[in-house]
């Protein structure tokens, strides 16, 4: 089909780096990732993660908490530091503490060992996909005094930018997109993450309180993101 064409086309431009110290995790990663058209590239040893990150430049980074050398959470760290590439952290523990350090360090998702590789994928899939301009995006949103410029890939209030991590960004552009409107967690999690399953709201509480403090930054003056107990968030423009 002319979709399917064009989808494995855009794929084969990019790079999935998948930094893991067990084997069948690499070879799964490696089998499913690339049926879809991904170049994947692999690390197993934490201290060559970051040097081999900046080497290949990947698209999407694929990052295991347990490695040997340096930490996936220490990875994440210094990844931030310098790009804003999305990141899904793999968690040997169904802990819900690991993976709020990991969103809160600026990983964009985070998938609990065992995961069907399928999963993975559809993970995948919606990250790049969402950190890429899609054809169909407004060039600019305007809400107030917020700005959200696609095909820049920023965010302004007052005329400053607002540094914020792809998943963030996506999550702004909505909200600013529909100013005063209440969304479920659900809902967010659908149409910005392109998932939802029981559990993972916490995921959305996490980046729009990062998205608060980042906004309290910029201005005195900021939009609100306000929250709707039992239901929600809105974005409130200053002065409704």
């Amino acid at each position: 089909m002319r979709s399917n064409e064009v989808m494995s086309t855009n794929a084969a431009s990019q790079k999935v780096l998948v930094i893991d110290d067990e084997d069948h995790i690499l070879e799964l990663a490696r089998l499913y990732l690339s049926r879809e058209g991904y170049a994947i590239e692999t690390v197993t040893d934490g201290s060559e993660a970051v040097a081999r990150f900046n080497q290949i430049k990947p698209d999407l980074v694929v990052l295991d908490i347990m490695l040997p050398g340096l930490d996936g959470l220490s990875i994440c760290k210094e990844i931030r530091k310098q790009n804003q590439v999305p990141i899904i952290m793999l968690t040997a523990r169904d802990d819900i503490s690991d993976k709020v350090v990991g969103l809160e360090l600026g990983a964009d998702d985070y998938l609990t060992k065992p995961f069907h590789p399928q999963e993975l994928v559809a993970r995948a899939k919606a990250l790049l996909r969402r950190s890429h301009l899609e054809p169909d995006h407004p060039k600019l949103i305007r809400a107030g005094a917020l700005e959200v410029d696609f095909e820049r890939h920023e965010v302004r209030f007052a005329d400053r930018k607002v540094q914020l991590r792809p998943k963030e960004f996506d999550l702004i552009a909505l909200l600013a997109s529909h100013p005063g409107r209440v969304f479920q967690r659900s809902e967010l999690l659908d149409m910005v993450w392109g998932y939802d399953f029981p559990g993972y709201t916490r995921t959305i509480d996490v980046h729009v309180q990062q998205l608060r403090e980042k906004l309290a930054l910029a201005a005195v003056d900021t939009p609100s993101i306000k929250t709707v107990w039992g239901v929600g968030y809105k974005l409130e423009l200053a002065g409704n």
